[in-house]
């Protein structure tokens, strides 16, 4: 990996953690219902659709339609500052960490209920701050680190492998992925326990600290190669 690619890796693997975070609030504390991994969410719909396992309709909906429009929007930036990477990123985080920060002050104030009008806008505020999130990492293509869907990454890790007869190049951020995702769902299961507030709270925190660190950073990085370039 190029030495300047490994701070936008880092930054990624955080946000991959708090993808963990985001949708155990949303699947466990908002009525089965993803925000984050769109594939599960379609699934669910259509389970949903056909009546089984008691599982909603209108949650899945909400998320589907919220996302979508984040992305949209996500692509709106992308085409706008796409070429200026902190500029870019900046911005990308920046609508994150707010609408992150909105669904847990609506839940810290409003309290939340799956079903509920106010829990399906908890989950519109998240599926669209990961809306805008995938449409900006899909603009900035790491490979392996879409930090919101493991399918592919598991799928590399096992294909390309050394025992599969390929070169394991790739594996140990693969893993790394992985393990964020394990690792967040974890600790998003674990603060559900003791208030909805607590993991929402940490994904604004961890996409705000990740904002601070990473793009001051990355202008600093751009600048030292313009003037040496010059």
């Amino acid at each position: 990996m190029p030495d300047d690619q490994r701070p936008l890796t880092r930054a990624l693997l955080v946000l991959t953690f708090t993808t963990g975070l985001v949708d155990a609030v949303s699947y466990l504390g908002l009525g089965r219902v993803f925000t984050a991994n769109m594939t599960g969410n379609v699934v669910l719909l259509g389970f949903g659709v056909a009546g089984s396992g008691g599982l909603p309709v209108v949650a899945p909906l909400v998320s589907l339609v919220s996302f979508l429009v984040g992305a949209g929007l996500g692509g709106i930036l992308a085409k706008r500052i796409g070429d200026r990477h902190p500029a870019h990123v900046a911005g990308a985080l920046g609508l994150e960490v707010s609408l992150l920060g909105i669904a847990a002050l609506v839940a810290g104030v409003i309290g939340v209920a799956p079903g509920a009008l106010s829990g399906d806008a908890v989950v519109a505020l998240l599926a669209l701050a990961m809306g805008i999130r995938n449409a900006t990492v899909r603009r900035l293509a790491v490979p392996d680190l879409t930090t919101t869907v493991l399918t592919l990454t598991l799928t590399g890790l096992a294909a390309d492998s050394k025992p599969a007869g390929g070169s394991g190049k790739g594996s140990g951020r693969r893993i790394a992925a992985v393990g964020a995702m394990l690792a967040g769902a974890v600790v998003g299961a674990l603060l559900l326990k003791a208030s909805i507030v607590l993991p929402l709270a940490a994904a604004s925190g961890l996409a705000l600290v990740t904002w601070l660190v990473y793009v001051p950073a990355a202008r600093r990085r751009i600048a030292t190669r313009d003037s040496r370039s010059g």
